[in-house]
């Protein structure tokens, strides 16, 4: 689906406290090499929350390398993770080195779900979550994890009055970013 299409959808659903307050942007460079761009979400003109392709492979890798290197921080890797790598490299790989590949794996998943934690967010990444929230209920993107369903979600018109005034303690276990519209929207109300 093109932007400009996604954008106006986006858009039909936002609350009408917000409509004027709260838009969705998206730039990218046509001539740029890798044709990366950045997506953002504007509150009052001002940018809030943002997403950039540029560094986030970056960080991922460098997030996952102070995992590797942290003495401290042990990552087990079960039986059966153990018996899969065997599977997978055919009983070539000596057993010593099995542990390597398998924490290796591990580590790399966990400097992902990190980052993902951190928000460090892309266009691309912008892009599925509102495909996906355009698809699914209102009730699924409130109650799931991913940072981008969630403020799509709170500041949707289809989000009544009485469901964000109940929804205060599970917001306090959410990402400060969703925490922030979720206040935008309450001071609507």
């Amino acid at each position: 689906m093109s932007w400009s299409k996604l954008k106006q959808q986006l858009e039909s659903f936002l609350s009408p406290t917000l409509v004027g307050t709260v838009e969705y942007r998206a730039t990218s460079y046509r001539y740029l090499p890798d044709k990366s761009g950045n997506c953002y979400i504007t509150v009052d003109k001002k940018n809030v929350l943002n997403m950039s392709d540029l560094t986030g492979s970056i960080r991922w890798y460098l997030t996952e390398q102070e995992i590797k290197n942290d003495p401290d921080l042990l990552i087990p890797v079960s039986h059966e993770e153990i018996e899969a790598i065997r599977k997978e490299t055919k009983g070539t790989v000596p057993e010593d080195r099995l542990q390597v590949i398998g924490r290796s794996r591990k580590s790399s998943g966990h400097a992902k779900e990190l980052l993902s934690a951190q928000a460090v967010l892309s266009k691309s990444n912008f892009t599925v979550a509102a495909t996906t929230f355009l698809s699914i209920s209102i009730e699924e993107s409130l109650e799931s994890h991913d940072i981008l369903l969630n403020i799509l979600a709170l500041i949707d018109r289809r989000v009544g009055k009485k469901r964000i005034l109940n929804m205060s303690e599970q917001i306090k276990l959410k990402h400060p970013a969703v925490q922030y519209f979720y206040e935008l929207r309450r001071s609507t109300l």
